[in-house]
């Protein structure tokens, strides 16, 4: 299994001090947020800041120690109708896709929130064809950059089901724009009861267009719409699946809501479970 950890995660330190301490709780590849594991990195700043010599210092990073950048995170809002800022994304974005391609990351990866004073429901058919619009050039470029950019569908958000996940996949009708699944991501108070079908449902429809499966556990709030996140193996989920699903794929499988001190148990937790299932 390919586990991995977001590097904001570790215990604090410098990007090799981090992934030092992801080697040495025995993940084997890392999701990056350049903005949340660098102290000097601010992501209005990024097309600046993503020079050559970063990329250098952060591939070799990696590959000193063996391990593989499964994201390069930019989960900035691409749902606006304000131009200006949607330029600005968009050109951070385009930042995020050439470096991904200089270190070697297996996708930027992005979600589908509405940015702050849409008046537009997230559920809603406009917010849809709204993120369709904005996020085409972003699919284009990675394209042209030779960088795959990869969609984190979320209850909550614009692409809140699989279904959605699928016709934004179809309407962009690109080879460079994939899915990165969060199940968890999927569930909420009312329709968790029914998590293994809605898995079965992104499996089936997302199929060979999901390129990392993010892991992470879940209890319930009766006050809240989403689940509460927790680590693996803390909470309520069943992961034999998503676990059976990332091994015939060979899939990255990168941890969420860990901490330095359970993040370990957690991809121990995830092995012995994968090791259970049936060949």
């Amino acid at each position: 299994m390919n586990i991995g950890i977001r590097l904001h995660d570790t215990a604090p330190g410098t990007l090799e001090q981090r992934l030092d301490f992801a080697k040495a709780q025995g993940f084997s590849c890392a999701h990056l947020a350049l903005s949340k594991a660098l102290t000097d990195f601010p992501m209005n700043e990024a097309p600046a800041r993503m020079t050559d010599e970063l990329a250098a210092r952060v591939k070799a990073a990696f590959e000193d120690r063996g391990m593989g950048c499964a994201v390069l995170g930019c989960y900035l809002k691409l749902a606006t109708d304000d131009a200006e800022a949607l330029a600005r994304t968009r050109e951070i974005y385009r930042a995020h896709l050439r470096f991904a391609v200089k270190i070697g990351a297996g996708v930027v990866g992005t979600e589908t929130p509405a940015a702050p004073g849409l008046d537009l429901p997230p559920d809603s058919e406009e917010a849809f064809q709204l993120f369709l619009r904005n996020v085409a050039p972003v699919a284009r470029w990675a394209g042209e950059e030779g960088a795959l950019v990869a969609i984190e569908p979320v209850a909550c958000h614009i692409v809140n089901t699989p279904e959605k996940a699928e016709r934004l996949l179809d309407a962009l009708k690109s080879d460079h724009v994939r899915i990165i699944l969060d199940a968890v991501n999927l569930l909420t108070r009312e329709n968790c009861a029914e998590a293994d079908a809605i898995i079965d449902e992104a499996l089936r429809r997302l199929g060979d267009r999901i390129s990392v499966l993010h892991l992470k556990d879940y209890t319930v709030d009766p006050e809240a719409f989403m689940t509460r996140a927790c680590a693996c193996g803390t909470g309520l989920m069943r992961y034999e699946r998503l676990l059976d699903f990332g091994r015939r794929h060979a899939l990255p499988m990168t941890l969420e809501n860990t901490k330095p001190d359970n993040a370990e148990a957690a991809r121990l937790f995830l092995e012995n479970l994968e090791g259970a299932l049936n060949p």
